[in-house]
């Protein structure tokens, strides 16, 4: 698993994008125009065992903005989630502000980045902000229908079984905190392995419960995304929603003791019996 020399400046965010026989979709173009104007963002390129020529690709785009770019090189194919929770982990040794993903056709253009971490920057009680692909006026967002009912669909049940209020779990951009508990989160493997999203968002709400923390609704903003564009050569499939739906049902089956709030006896959530005032007789 051979991993660029990187540069020994301490970047404030690294995104990771995973790319599995990207060659026909990575814009170098695009992501060097970006790096251009974004000193602040280094891109950690992780390729997932290509057999095409996504590594001689992302190597060019390292050779030109070696230091914004490095690349990491899987021996196999392991899948995206693997491959995005190896990257963050290589990421945050590099000790930035924030890390987060993003998906490598671009489908969320590359100056959202900016936006998801300035929403970090102006609000400290967050860990997480989500792009969310919402259709509002005076927003470009380009979505095949069959795709968005499908979609909307899958986000309800999420939606039901995290008991968040969450719009979009899958949109493919995400900045996180680099704290303690953003390590934790990328620290052991993932059950899922298309909607990692949702197990992440798992994580996050049963590590609060457990902690007494605050609700992870509280810890996570969805922002808005000005422009996202369905990208041809999309290898999502049919049979790949069925699938996400067995994996939902699997992550409901490994958290749901944990994604509910603890109820200490006697007491509200979170909240200790021995520190409830006592109630006073009633005068005679």
């Amino acid at each position: 698993m051979p991993i660029s020399i990187q540069p020994r400046r301490r970047p404030e965010c690294i995104v990771v994008v995973p790319c599995y026989n990207e060659a026909q979709r990575l814009d170098v173009h695009a992501f060097d125009h970006f790096l251009c104007q974004s000193a602040e963002v280094m891109l950690l390129i992780v390729d997932d065992g290509s057999t095409d020529d996504t590594p001689l690709i992302a190597e060019r785009l390292r050779q030109r903005r070696p230091r914004q770019v490095c690349t990491l090189r899987l021996n196999a194919n392991v899948g995206k989630a693997e491959a995005v929770r190896r990257g963050i982990q290589a990421a945050l040794r590099r000790r930035p502000t924030m890390v987060g993903y993003w998906d490598a056709d671009l489908s969320t253009p590359l100056d959202a980045i900016s936006r998801l971490c300035g929403v970090l920057r102006e609000r400290p009680e967050l860990n997480l902000v989500m792009g969310s692909r919402v259709a509002l006026l005076g927003r470009r967002i380009r979505r095949r229908p069959a795709r968005h009912f499908l979609g909307r669909t899958f986000a309800t049940a999420a939606s039901l079984v995290l008991g968040l209020a969450v719009y979009d779990t899958q949109c493919g951009a995400k900045v996180f905190r680099a704290t303690p508990a953003t390590a934790e989160l990328f620290s052991r493997p993932f059950q899922a392995r298309w909607i990692f999203d949702v197990e992440i968002l798992a994580r996050m709400t049963t590590a609060a419960n457990a902690n007494n923390e605050r609700p992870a609704d509280e810890l996570v903003c969805e922002y808005p995304l000005e422009t996202w564009t369905d990208v041809a050569g999309t290898r999502l499939r049919p049979i790949d929603f069925l699938i996400a739906a067995v994996d939902l049902l699997r992550i409901y089956s490994r958290y749901r003791r944990r994604l509910t709030p603890n109820k200490r006896q006697g007491g509200a959530p979170g909240v200790d019996v021995r520190e409830l005032p006592r109630r006073q007789p009633k005068a005679a």
